[in-house]
């Protein structure tokens, strides 16, 4: 027998999924043992039903009419309430992607496709979408696939078709670039760029239309400022004072104010400078102000000579970058006190250890990093970019173990992914072009690692979670560079290879750099699961996205565990609505409590303890944020930077909870006044926002 869908396609009879829907609805209302009886009894009678309907193919609806008659003839009608509520919730939910014009046959969660309908799908004159998550999907992979005619006109349809498996089963997203441009004629595909700013007006502006360029097209960009003449200084051409790095700043804090990323969102900037510049006080501070550079993240660059200055309380010298001459001292102490108070009442700027990145990088014969991108991750070169794409970890555990098979198949297709992106980019300049193609640097990180470690029953602050991360990222690591290797065998290795270390060891890799920790914002809402490498958030939090809209979000793994663990009942699932988090709620085990642990449930040194791990197997940067609770002190941000030195962290943010007004993530009550006028209609533990 076929079954006819709502989308009226048609695909073979499966009582699997009967039998899923008769448990999920017998255990709203019964306990485990129950339910698991009752489908017995009922799945036959409901299977024997369907079985007399006369043609050939039924209609979905006439299934789901079947087991709902079925389970009231069995004289469960409570049973069949629940039934039919999950029916009406799901009807809801394709309602409402409906009223958002979209079509999905992925079954996404409805902030997937809110996320989608506003920033990713392709629309029309009229602004109307005209694709679907599947025909996104397939754009793409098809897109990315043609770089494979390059090399052999035999893999182009496998390869693409095996980048659409991955991306619909959201096993593998690439950065949002890719996703939104791929197949266009726009065709810019990267993430990540580091212009470099020289000393000049004619530098400093040439830098200024690259950087608008390149957010127009949907990247983002870094930038040190560190070679800017300090405020006060000589103008040889007019014998004037220069104005300093910072108004360099506002001016290219203010172009991105009016350019929009394909129209789609606002383009997003790292600042960087260097701890020993003669401006370094006003650059620290320059965020403290109200509507002052509100479109970068800042970070001081953090030398190993300052770190030693410091704990020999010492003084460092400010040096004139335009002369190479001492102007002044500053006590390291109070230079460093002043960056975490800074950092502590609005969380700019954040730490860049310079040194630690440029001898780690494999290309340190070409020139010194002095920047990254706008999160930190990708430390580059000057016109250097980088293609981004995360593997969702949460996919690949099964019955509480991993599924390392899997895993390693998705990250060496990751690579291959990747790599085909550089080649069939569309560069916005040609300098960007020529130094991508010859150093050829990916980042292939991860998301929904807080949701792997759930599934594993692993507390995110514990000895086994950071044991287990460095394991992970490992073997991540190893199936990289083999992923890579392999690439270099068909393809050839990268450009500037000789200049790499890997020529000393004779590894010869397509691609300079391999992996990169990204923080997955908005592809780890599509893919349903955690950010990157953090932990949960809360248990239900708002989160501000797309300009100002909010989307409410429940993990939908805590009620999958408790199911698992034969907890489920109604009261208890009552109990948990609007919590963030599960320390008092009763009836839940301790472990169960302490593998759902929120972000600010961590201890800091636990958060940096997680990030080192990752970043020991990351040839970038890892990005993470040390979220702090509003009652966290000066002194504790201090001992935070100064542990992310010593752990050997190429970059470091914190955010104390409530410093900004539009903060990214905020707590919310799930049932609250508030939620109740904003959110929708609700089902159980789940609000449409």
């Amino acid at each position: 027998m076929r079954v006819i869908k709502r989308d009226e396609k048609l695909e073979d009879f499966n009582h699997l999924k009967i039998h899923d829907a008769i448990l999920k609805a017998a255990s709203e209302v019964l306990s485990r043992n129950e339910a698991v009886k009752l489908v017995k009894i009922i799945l036959p009678r409901a299977l024997a039903a369907i079985k007399k309907h006369e043609k050939q193919a039924i209609p979905i609806e006439c299934i789901q009419d079947i087991v709902e008659e079925t389970f009231m003839k069995a004289g469960y009608p409570q049973v069949a309430k629940a039934y039919i509520l999950y029916r009406n919730y799901r009807k809801s939910i394709r309602v409402a992607k409906e009223k958002l014009g979209i079509k999905d046959g992925l079954k996404l969660s409805l902030n997937a496709i809110s996320v989608l309908s506003r920033r990713y799908l392709l629309r029309d004159d009229n602004r109307r979408v005209i694709e679907t998550p599947v025909v996104m999907f397939k754009r793409v992979s098809d897109y990315v696939a043609k770089a494979e005619r390059n090399f052999s006109s035999k893999n182009e349809s496998y390869f693409a078709r095996k980048f659409y498996e991955k991306m619909s089963a959201l096993e593998f997203l690439p950065n949002s670039p890719t996703l939104m441009n791929a197949g266009t004629k726009l065709g810019q595909l990267s993430a990540c760029f580091v212009l470099p700013v020289n000393d000049s007006m004619e530098g400093v502006f040439d830098s200024l239309k690259a950087m608008a360029i390149i957010h127009q097209t949907g990247g983002g960009t870094g930038f040190s400022f560190s070679r800017i003449r300090p405020k006060g200084d000589l103008v040889m051409s007019t014998k004037g004072q220069a104005s300093g790095p910072v108004s360099f700043m506002q001016i290219f804090d203010k172009a991105t104010d009016v350019v929009m990323q394909g129209g789609r969102r606002r383009g997003a900037n790292m600042g960087i400078l260097k701890v020993n510049h003669p401006d370094i006080v006003e650059f620290v501070e320059a965020k403290l102000k109200e509507g002052v550079l509100e479109n970068f993240n800042t970070s001081v660059g953090i030398t190993d000579d300052f770190i030693k200055i410091l704990r020999s309380n010492g003084y460092i010298e400010l040096i004139n970058p335009r002369t190479r001459l001492s102007v002044k001292k500053i006590k390291a102490k109070t230079l460093f006190s002043l960056i975490s108070l800074c950092a502590y009442k609005y969380a700019d700027p954040g730490l860049i250890f310079l040194d630690r990145i440029n001898k780690t990088h494999p290309l340190r014969a070409l020139g010194e990093i002095e920047a990254t991108n706008p999160c930190g991750e990708i430390p580059l070169l000057p016109y250097e970019s980088c293609n981004l794409a995360s593997v969702n970890l949460a996919k690949f555990v099964k019955n509480k173990k991993v599924n390392w098979r899997g895993l390693e198949e998705t990250v060496k297709l990751g690579v291959r992914f990747l790599d085909n992106v550089i080649e069939i980019n569309k560069y916005p300049l040609k300098q960007i072009e020529e130094i991508t193609k010859a150093n050829r640097k990916i980042g292939l990180g991860v998301m929904g690692f807080a949701d792997m470690l759930i599934k594993l029953r692993i507390p995110y602050n514990s000895k086994e979670a950071v044991k287990f991360a460095r394991v992970l990222m490992r073997f991540i690591r190893k199936c990289s560079i083999r992923g890579s290797y392999e690439l270099g065998k068909e393809r050839g290795v990268f450009k500037n290879y000789k200049y790499s270390i890997y020529a000393k060891k004779n590894l010869r890799l397509r691609n300079a750099t391999v992996n990169s920790i990204a923080p997955t914002g908005t592809i780890s809402i599509i893919g349903g699961c955690s950010s990157g490498i953090e932990p949960l958030f809360a248990l239900s939090f708002s989160r501000n996205v797309l300009e100002g809209n909010r989307l409410f979000e429940v993990n939908p793994l805590l009620e999958e565990v408790i199911r698992e663990e034969g907890l489920y009942s109604r009261s208890l699932m009552d109990a948990l609505k609007g919590e963030p988090i599960l320390k008092h709620i009763k009836g839940i085990p301790s472990i169960i409590k302490k593998t759902f642990v929120t972000a600010f449930d961590i201890n800091a040194i636990d958060h940096l303890n997680i990030q080192a791990a990752f970043q020991e197997y990351t040839d970038n940067a890892v990005s993470k944020t040390i979220n702090l609770s509003e009652n966290a002190t000066l002194e504790d941000v201090e001992k935070i930077y100064l542990a992310a030195y010593d752990l050997k962290l190429k970059g470091i943010t914190i955010y104390r909870y409530g410093t900004k007004t539009g903060q990214v993530l905020t707590k919310q009550a799930l049932y609250d006044k508030e939620i109740a006028d904003t959110a929708g209609s609700c089902f159980k533990n789940i609000c449409i926002a």
